[in-house]
């Protein structure tokens, strides 16, 4: 007679089974071991960790683990069966990934969860941690509710022992990462290199550009070779700008950059088109108290100094207000020193010195124009590069009178000359022998005149005499 089977009695001795085998290794509750997932049966996977002993494992732990994959887990129970979390495997790797990182200072990842008046709720490796407002961002957040719902790396500032406190900041990652973008900034920006930037700031006294990790500045007189031009007329911040180094002091903090000079030279071209004598148009481009600065070319700008003006004209005159378009000649050139010297009076093609002898002999009457006025004597114009000094004792101004009143710039004059010294280009002239010898010539033309129109005069003597001589005659 064949025994039959109970089923109940299998399952007791499956099970028997099962525990004697488990308590063949000694394990231990919150135990990390290694293991390999062996199986999966409905909510189950039995996972193998040494031996003979197989643990069981909530299925829904396994993620993207097949049969056969490793893993880590935490026993979290030894009987009836064996049982072990790879959940908590993984957090307890992460928590102690969280103590390295704090101790050497590793930025980890972390989730803003929520906001409160102090600052911000973080969700780091299941954790909560706390972030003060103020380690946020650099500087304090103009929208305290920008960073809500976002993933950033974050410094770990404070951390308990038992990691129930944990207080981090981003603000510490930026300053580092804005360090390390400094350093190797620094490392590649020498003098005499060209770089892009975007730049960052515009002040009345130039502009701050960005080079990546760190800022340069370009002078007002490093951004254009026109003179005079105000940043923000040809910056805006964020513009891409290709600038040269002219000079990287990381002591001071300092970088110089040029926009200039990375643009063609305007003054290459000056000295074939503005030679000294030659004509010029050109606007006026700005006044000062000694004269008015004249733009020849975009980047070339010529002084007409007060003295170069027409004789009579002051400097407020409405034909020099900038933008006006003025016309005149070049006195002097200096390409070394870039100075252009323009006038307003038309200057001389030859040296009018060399037969001023000759023309302007002693005692010759000339006529000129009043240039100016100083307190030893009165200097007029008589043709296009030669100037005549009136002495004050040769003027009909008596003595400590206004020079400047009886004689004013751009009226005509006549005098005489006194002396001419061809080698020390000077001329001499004399109003007061002008005067006389005019006085002279009307007085002579008077008594001239005067002289054809006087008739003889006739005494009551003489008219008798004659009509006596008259009557015997007849």
């Amino acid at each position: 007679m064949i025994k039959e089977k109970n089923p109940t009695a299998d399952n007791q001795s499956f099970a028997e089974a099962l525990a004697q085998s488990f308590q063949q290794e000694e394990f231990e509750i919150g135990q990390l071991v290694t293991g390999t997932i062996m199986a999966v049966h409905g909510d189950i996977a039995l996972v193998s960790v040494g031996g003979k002993s197989e643990a069981v494992m909530d299925r829904t732990e396994l993620g993207e683990l097949r049969p056969g994959d490793g893993l880590d887990a935490v026993i979290i129970a030894l009987s009836p069966e064996l049982r072990v979390s790879h959940k908590l495997a993984i957090e307890r790797r992460e928590r102690e990934a969280l103590r390295g990182a704090y101790d050497n200072g590793v930025p980890v990842d972390g989730k803003v969860t929520g906001r409160n008046k102090g600052g911000y709720d973080v969700s780091i490796a299941g954790l909560r941690a706390f972030c003060p407002m103020s380690q946020i961002d650099l500087g304090f957040p103009r929208n305290v509710d920008a960073y809500l719902g976002k993933s950033f790396l974050f410094r770990i500032s404070e951390l308990a022992d038992d990691l129930s406190s944990l207080v981090v900041s981003r603000a510490q990652v930026l300053k580092d990462e804005r360090e390390a973008a400094a350093n190797e900034a620094w490392s590649r920006v020498t003098p005499g290199l060209e770089l892009e930037g975007k730049i960052k700031s515009v002040r009345d006294f130039g502009v701050f550009v960005d080079l990546g990790g760190v800022d340069g500045m370009v002078h007002v007189s490093e951004l254009s070779h026109r003179a005079g031009v105000r940043p923000s007329q040809i910056a805006k911040v964020g513009d891409t700008v290709r600038v040269k180094v002219l000079e990287a002091d990381r002591e001071k903090g300092r970088i110089a950059l040029s926009v200039k000079a990375l643009e063609p030279d305007p003054w290459v071209e000056v000295p074939n088109r503005f030679a000294a004598g030659a004509s010029f148009e050109g606007t006026v481009a700005r006044k000062t108290e000694f004269g008015v600065f004249v733009e020849l070319l975009p980047g070339v700008d010529g002084l007409i100094h007060v003295s170069q003006l027409p004789p009579g004209m002051k400097l407020d005159d409405e034909s020099l207000v900038p933008g006006i378009p003025v016309r005149g000649w070049v006195r002097e050139l200096d390409p070394g020193r870039r100075r252009l010297s323009l006038t307003l009076r038309e200057v001389a093609t030859s040296d009018p010195w060399l037969d001023a002898s000759e023309r302007y002999a002693t005692d010759t009457a000339v006529e000129g124009i009043v240039e100016r006025t100083a307190n030893f004597g009165v200097f007029v114009q008589l043709e296009p590069g030669l100037t005549a000094l009136i002495p004050a004792s040769e003027t009909d101004v008596p003595r400590g009178g206004d020079l400047a009143a009886a004689f004013v710039p751009g009226t005509h004059i006549s005098a005489t000359v006194l002396s001419v010294d061809p080698q020390r280009k000077r001329i001499s002239l004399s109003v007061k022998k002008a005067k006389e010898g005019k006085a002279v010539k009307e007085y002579r033309r008077w008594a001239e005149e005067k002289k054809v129109e006087r008739k003889p005069e006739v005494t009551a003597f003489g008219a008798a005499l004659m009509k006596a001589l008259k009557a015997k005659q007849d």
